[in-house]
């Protein structure tokens, strides 16, 4: 997918949780279980259920600022819609100017913002950066704030594959 389009499809995405926020209330998402360092959760029921592993960042730097709560997530939907989509999270507004980079050993792949998120670009992409960190120990992420403070995070990756492996099979 394109930035364009990818864009295009996480907005198109946002409306539709938005339309169905009454259904998605009423289902608050569920811990599933957590392998290591990643968690599994899963909100919604039939085709509209959303599977997804979430890590929350081992290390933050600078630590003279307030990051809020960082997270890395992968995300599939059961309708298809999307499959083991990588997404960071930030706890404040990211540049969108300066594109927040993933880092799993020597592969490193970047990410576009939108508000406090940042997604990968191309499907290829996204499947690459996911069996990167199904091999690796660790993944870093350096992003830009709003206010223009450079930031960086360390995420464990044990644990992601079984989590990953639990998400698929909640989704298929």
């Amino acid at each position: 997918m394109t930035h364009s389009k990818t864009f295009r499809f996480c907005g198109a995405l946002a409306l539709s949780i938005l339309a169905s926020a009454p259904a998605l209330a009423q289902s608050a998402p569920k811990l599933a279980s957590t392998h290591g360092d990643w968690t599994v959760y899963t909100r919604g029921s039939g085709g509209e259920r959303i599977c997804y592993v979430l890590s929350e960042a081992l290390s933050k730097s600078p630590t003279s600022v307030n990051h809020g709560d960082i997270y890395f997530m992968v995300s599939s939907w059961k309708n298809g819609a999307a499959t083991e989509q990588p997404s960071f999270l930030a706890g404040y507004n990211l540049k969108t100017t300066r594109a927040p980079q993933a880092k799993v050993g020597s592969t490193s792949l970047n990410m576009f913002a939108a508000d406090n998120e940042a997604f990968i670009s191309e499907t290829a992409d996204e499947r690459r950066l996911v069996s990167k960190m199904r091999a690796g120990s660790t993944m870093t992420v350096s992003a830009v704030s709003s206010r223009g403070t450079q930031t960086r995070y360390t995420f464990s990756l044990k644990g992601v594959t079984a989590a990953l492996r639990q998400a698929k099979s909640a989704c298929s």
